[in-house]
């Protein structure tokens, strides 16, 4: 089911005046259904990442909706972003280095062949939610990196949201925008629309900095990436 413009506003964190403003602007993408605006999660969710790419010269959301600060995160039953979620669920998803594969279909396989069991899901079932996904539109992001994730949350406990990170053998095509090879997988399974846009989100901050994009394409060690990431992630709520 698409969304209402309640709902949206909550999965941003904004008012509904803010987005009903945007609606007038032109800035979000929406469409009516017997004069009601509805939205489609998908295109939400791709509308969000290129807000925060910085393109189309839009950028709707402050630091401190996406990252507020520590003492006033919301708690898990609430929805609210809690500290440290990207760092946790990358800890919880684990890391695979050298996944073997020459095209998108055959690493989302031979990654979940790996992950899927450790982490509680059927290989073959999370492998078909994902390339579905992909098939919609690729979750390919600039420079070498890309976030595949199902099309809805699949993960039923707050707090359970997870990144299972993977480094494939070689870049592969992966149908991204700039037409670079992807390096890096960011495999994101959430439990809710709202910690997915956020984690999605955080992803995407951390991706956009040189730094973080030179060390990730060195394919570190898990231990390495987890520190990295633990000393990055506080930063940003500043």
């Amino acid at each position: 089911m698409d969304l209402k413009i309640k709902d949206v506003a909550e999965l941003l964190n904004v008012s509904e005046t803010t987005i009903r403003r945007w609606l007038k602007d032109g800035k979000i993408p929406a469409y009516q259904l017997n004069h009601q605006y509805r939205f489609s999660k998908s295109e939400i969710e791709d509308w969000m990442m290129k807000c925060k790419l910085g393109e189309g010269g839009f950028s709707p959301f402050s630091e401190k909706q996406i990252y507020p600060p520590l003492n006033e995160v919301a708690t898990p039953q609430r929805g609210g972003l809690q500290s440290f979620s990207l760092y946790r669920a990358m800890h919880k998803g684990g890391i695979l280095h050298d996944v073997p594969g020459k095209t998108k279909a055959q690493i989302i396989k031979n990654a979940m062949q790996k992950a899927a069991p450790r982490i509680g899901f059927d290989p073959e079932l999370i492998t078909e939610l994902l390339l579905d996904r992909e098939a919609l539109m690729s979750t390919a992001l600039n420079n070498g990196i890309a976030i595949p994730h199902p099309r809805d949350s699949i993960l039923e406990h707050p707090g359970s949201d997870l990144i299972v990170t993977v480094f494939p053998e070689k870049p592969i095509d992966y149908n991204a925008l700039d037409g670079k090879p992807v390096h890096t997988l960011f495999f994101l399974f959430s439990c809710s629309d709202k910690t997915h846009l956020q984690l999605l989100s955080k992803l995407a901050h951390l991706t956009n900095q040189k730094n973080a994009l030179e060390f990730l394409a060195e394919k570190p060690t898990a231990e390495k990436l987890l520190s990295y990431v633990k000393d990055w992630e506080p930063s940003v709520r500043n």
